[in-house]
């Protein structure tokens, strides 16, 4: 037997690769399908199931691309109704996979069809839990996603969370290791640690939400301090539960090259968003006015969904030559499965053309420290819990997530500084309020990492009565 645990960092997701015999399964697969199938033959190996530990909304799982292309059944837990054939599986059915076996556990309140995959080795010995957005490693699945669906409170979800952990998870060995499906940069938690993999035992000791001393402090330790969940989530588990096109078709639809020219009318006509997925230090210089930029070398995926609010959305491509490919996957793990082209040669073709250039004003952190007055104004786009810890002295905390709240209330004649942690999140800011005829800003390089390290005042007393007018 052998398990592969398939990490993909930028969505922070755990996908897992499971081997015995001549036989395997796959436990929430990420959409495209090509990766496991050359594993398959690689390995010389029938795919038998596909198991799926809940309808995801992070992330469009590739669970029918895959049932299409090798014939595996789909396996989902108990109450779970999706709009196509599967196993829905009861509460401790096993599955045979070569030498091995596979215990369904129900363990609803992330979602009511949320299941743990309990796996016994060759021996007979419980040996490892694929815990979905159950259990995670430092925290558990977030109860606030599945209210609507399950006509229920988030607190009545939370408490059948802990009921399941405690019923269901607690009672089994120490020794048994966790395999959650996210880690520490998912959305689906608040308080999940870097590892990825640990032993159940550490997490009783370890996990705050495994250690509270009964349910009603469960449910209210689970609940603080949850931000409201992105945009995206609720398309994702729509396409999950109910069918999306095939990824191929999708691919292929998007992987098209379009001159400047074409570029140009398509995005006219069609009335697409522009994407440009560079990096904030090579956007900043030049633009095709009116792009968005959500770089490609950082959390992609997540940031495009929070930021962009229609999975249906038609896209049109700005990326370094040579990544189109990649950024087209990275989208459709998302769902964003509407772009219809990409700028050949990406920017630098458009400006041989000639055609108009925008651009955002940057400046280092040395030269915002020497320009700051006690009449600037500074926007810090971080999260409430960074601009909490420390802050630009009488600086704004505007979230980026926030933006379509906060940005109509900037005035067009007061000059502001934006900032987020590194640069990358204030670059998305900058282009979206630059889209929106609002520039009457400058963008600091580096972020609060590189304000830190001048003689800027900085504070943590959060003062959130402060506005922007």
């Amino acid at each position: 037997m052998t398990i592969e645990q398939i990490y993909t960092g930028c969505l922070a997701q755990g996908a897992y690769y499971i081997v015995s015999g001549k036989e395997a399964v796959i436990i929430d697969p990420l959409r495209e399908t090509k990766p496991y199938l050359d594993r398959l033959e690689k390995d010389e190996v029938k795919l038998k199931y596909i198991f799926e530990t809940h309808f995801h909304a992070d992330f469009v799982s590739g669970h029918l691309d895959l049932s299409r292309k090798t014939g595996a059944p789909i396996i989902y837990g108990p109450t779970a109704n999706p709009d196509f054939e599967a196993i829905i599986a009861t509460d401790g059915q096993i599955f045979e996979v070569g030498d091995i076996k596979i215990k369904v556990l129900h363990t609803p309140g992330h979602t009511m069809e949320s299941s743990t995959f309990l796996l016994i080795d060759e021996n007979g010995k419980e040996t490892a839990i694929f815990s979905g957005d159950t259990l995670f490693l430092g925290d558990v699945g977030r109860p606030d996603l599945a209210q609507k669906a399950a006509s229920m409170t988030q607190e009545e979800l939370a408490g059948i969370l802990y009921d399941s952990l405690q019923n269901k998870i607690m009672p089994l060995a120490d020794d048994i290791i966790v395999y959650p499906a996210h880690g520490a940069g998912s959305a689906c938690g608040k308080n999940m640690q870097k590892e990825t993999v640990d032993t159940l035992g550490n997490q009783k000791k370890s996990n705050y939400a495994l250690n509270q001393p009964n349910k009603e402090a469960f449910v209210k330790e689970v609940l603080d301090g949850l931000s409201a969940p992105p945009k995206y989530f609720g398309m994702n588990v729509a396409m999950n539960k109910g069918g999306y096109e095939d990824f191929d078709v999708i691919f292929k639809k998007g992987n098209h090259p379009l001159s400047p020219d074409d570029f140009e009318k398509v995005a006219e006509d069609s009335g697409a968003l522009i994407l440009d997925t560079r990096n904030a230090a090579e956007f900043h210089k030049g633009f095709v006015p009116n792009s968005i930029n959500i770089g490609l070398q950082g959390d992609f995926a997540p940031w495009v969904g929070a930021m962009i609010v229609d999975v249906q959305q038609p896209l049109l491509l700005v990326s370094d030559s040579g990544s189109e490919e990649e950024t087209i996957t990275r989208l459709a793990r998302v769902g964003f499965d509407n772009v219809i082209g990409y700028l050949k040669g990406s920017f630098p073709e458009w400006e041989k053309s000639g055609k108009e250039i925008d651009h955002v004003k940057r400046i280092s952190a040395e030269t915002f420290a020497a320009e700051l007055s006690e009449h600037s104004k500074v926007i810090d786009v971080r999260n409430a819990t960074e601009y909490a810890a420390e802050h630009v002295n009488e600086a704004y905390s505007r979230p980026l997530v926030e933006i379509n709240e906060w940005a109509p209330s900037l005035k067009s004649e007061e000059h502001f500084y934006v900032h987020c942690a590194g640069g990358y999140r204030s670059m998305i800011a900058a282009s979206i309020l630059n889209s929106r005829g609002i520039r009457n800003f400058t963008e600091v390089e580096g972020g609060f990492g590189k304000i830190k390290e001048t003689g800027v005042p900085k504070s943590n007393f959060v003062c959130q009565t402060k506005t922007l007018n």
